[in-house]
């Protein structure tokens, strides 16, 4: 295998591993410690308490330092592979090894975009979406078809988040939701497309729309529960942290036909897998709210 193959491979599953890191994006990036253990560390920054102090003229006053806590991770490994026939890498008309690192890296990236996204569903900051009447919900199991994602409801979490000093992420709050949920939001008079309000170098990936200064992001990824469901993620800068799928995090594995020795005598098979380095953390709770929901469309949500 030639390395210029090897590196066309490696790059062919990143980029379909990418495409699916749909929460993976907004998280602090940490590359993966070479030779460095199974530990992984965030660093979190305190803020300053105000100066209201007046200054004495000519007297230098006592300066602050900068306070730095880690919150350290434990990364797991994952992965899988597919088994090919010296048959069908000679009967094939297409590039099978293209193809499979295609569907390798496509699976790569719902895994370890679901790695994450279940972190960040385990937050402890949580909005039950009231009922249609405005009935308060203090439960999962008290949701009924009337609690749907509203307007109102958006703008009460970017309080809570604007309450709790959450920073923004390019002026705006960001909120990862499921296509069932954006169909209830999209025909709301206040919804306005990502077309008309960035461009197409700065839209997110999955992004679909803003309500109110929250961005949303869409994807079938996005948490459902039993019941129909729903775990929309609202969050500003800095709430969470994830590792990076770069420089060691995933990678493309290769055996090709002959490489196994005895356990392959006649040269029939040849391997195409991945594996990969991964964890999530939530580093500061308070930035990240679940607003959990009910959707028109709940009927038909499946589990995930």
């Amino acid at each position: 295998l030639a390395p210029e193959n090897k590196t066309f491979y490696d790059m062919n599953l990143i980029k379909e591993a990418q495409a699916a890191l749909v929460h993976d994006q907004f998280g602090q990036k940490r590359p993966i410690p070479k030779n460095g253990g199974k530990t992984i560390e965030f660093r979190k920054f305190a803020p300053l308490a105000k100066a209201t102090t007046p200054l004495t003229e000519g007297v230098t006053p006592d300066g602050k330092s900068l306070a730095v806590s880690t919150i350290t991770a434990t990364v797991n490994q994952y992965g899988d592979y597919i088994t090919q026939s010296d048959v069908l890498e000679l009967t094939s008309i297409d590039n099978t090894i293209v193809e499979a690192t295609t569907v390798l890296g496509n699976q790569a990236g719902l895994t370890l975009d679901t790695v994450t996204r279940n972190v960040l569903q385990s937050g402890t900051y949580v909005y039950y979406a009231p009922k249609g009447d405005g009935t308060a919900v203090t439960s999962r199991d008290a949701l009924d078809d009337t609690c749907k994602l509203t307007v109102k409801t958006i703008k009460k979490v970017a309080t809570l988040l604007k309450r709790n000093n959450t920073p923004k992420i390019n002026g705006d709050y960001v909120c990862i939701i499921h296509p069932y949920v954006a169909y209830d939001l999209m025909n709301d008079p206040e919804w306005i497309d990502a077309h008309k309000y960035t461009t197409s170098e700065n839209i997110y990936n999955g992004e679909i729309g803003k309500i109110s200064g929250v961005r949303f992001v869409e994807s079938t990824e996005a948490k459902v529960y039993d019941g129909g469901v729903f775990g929309c993620l609202m969050f500003g800068a800095n709430a969470y942290g994830v590792t990076e799928i770069e420089g060691g995090g995933l990678q493309t594995i290769i055996k090709q036909k002959g490489s196994a020795g005895t356990a392959d005598p006649l040269d029939q098979r040849s391997s195409i897998g991945w594996k990969a380095i991964k964890t999530a953390e939530i580093l500061v709770q308070p930035y990240i709210y679940r607003i959990e929901c009910k959707s028109e469309l709940s009927a038909d949500a499946k589990v995930n």
